[in-house]
């Protein structure tokens, strides 16, 4: 009598995870794809592959890593507890533009410029985006629709300086003046600098944070039940505020590591045009925020990102191609949670 409900119980162990379920079914629709194209789909992804994991590109992969595992962790805390940002690209610009503006002002030379410029691109940042939480627990505009509205501005605002009154003269283009090298980050080896341990450090933090202390639980129980954590004795309005500071603040610090470690000066457009944002709630969206689910899943983004360009090159297969698996992983997972609601 007990046998059917244990075997049961052992299938339901030995199941493959969603995740990895979507992975082989956006790899088998993209191979489709490729072969429909007539290219050879083995080839391309190996490719992928080797464009992304071998010795020479590695650091690559890990430099475009960076500001994608940050704008991850971004989207991921408050996805978390049910929120949605979708203003990191207003966020990003804010963060980037502070951190391109003030080592030029800030008396003093070296790290100690470039600590003081990061932790104001956070600060900045991140009462940008607890705009967005204010709107909802003071007025009632939805998060989701206040974030996303908030970025126009930003974008706007930072565009309107980097072309006019902060504009670099010598140059004609839409970009601010070149920072002082002693204000940039410190480079590690290849295109690696300083950021990319200050984003290891902050995911750590995140992952500390969500499974160790207080305001990790509270806010896994506001993503659960926000009724629920309500009645728990969890202040919402106060997690919802302190929550997107955080989200804003990681944005903004993303922004101030392009600017300080790669770029070195603030150019229109330079930080929006990767799609970080993007590529970021994707990821969180895959794991359903979980910190160290979402580092990994941006991991294998940028991987994928990467190991296109080598893929367009060796095959001639377009670089969209991954891309396009993103979007199938993110749909499969989407109607499998749906079909899911409607059966239950």
């Amino acid at each position: 009598m007990n046998g059917a409900p244990r075997w049961t119980a052992v299938a339901l162990r030995l199941r493959p995870p969603p995740v990895a379920i979507a992975i082989l079914f956006a790899a088998l629709t993209g191979g489709a794809l490729v072969l429909v194209s007539g290219h050879d789909p083995l080839q391309a992804y190996a490719e992928i592959v080797r464009g992304s994991l071998s010795r020479d590109s590695l650091p690559d992969t890990l430099n475009w890593a960076t500001p994608l595992v940050g704008m991850t962790l971004a989207a991921a805390l408050p996805l978390r507890g049910g929120m949605v940002n979708l203003g990191g690209d207003g966020q990003l610009v804010i963060g980037g533009l502070i951190g391109a503006l003030l080592p030029l002002v800030l008396p003093g030379q070296g790290a100690l410029v470039s600590i003081v410029a990061l932790g104001a691109a956070a600060l900045g940042a991140g009462l940008y985006a607890m705009l967005a939480a204010w709107g909802e627990t003071r007025h009632g505009i939805p998060m989701l629709i206040s974030s996303l509205l908030l970025s126009y501005p930003a974008v706007g605002v930072t565009s309107y300086l980097a072309r006019f009154p902060f504009r670099d003269v010598a140059t004609g283009l839409p970009q601010t003046p070149m920072i002082p090298e002693a204000a940039r980050l410190y480079t590690l080896s290849g295109p690696l600098d300083a950021g990319s341990l200050l984003i290891a450090a902050i995911a750590a933090a995140a992952i500390f944070v969500d499974r160790r202390t207080v305001v990790g639980y509270e806010l896994r129980m506001r993503g659960k039940n926000l009724r629920f954590a309500g009645y728990g004795g969890v202040r919402l309005d106060r997690q919802a505020m302190r929550t997107m500071f955080a989200s804003g603040a990681i944005a903004g610090v993303v922004g101030a590591i392009l600017v300080l470690g790669s770029q070195f000066r603030f150019i229109d457009d330079a930080l929006l045009s990767p799609s970080y944002t993007w590529s970021g709630l994707m990821a969180a969206l895959l794991v359903g925020g979980e910190p160290a689910g979402a580092i990994l899943s941006a991991l294998f983004f940028s991987a994928l990102q990467t190991g296109g360009f080598a893929m367009q090159r060796e095959t001639s297969v377009p670089r969209v191609l991954t891309l396009v698996l993103q979007a199938i992983v993110i749909l499969f997972l989407a109607m499998r949670q749906g079909v899911g609601r409607r059966a239950s």
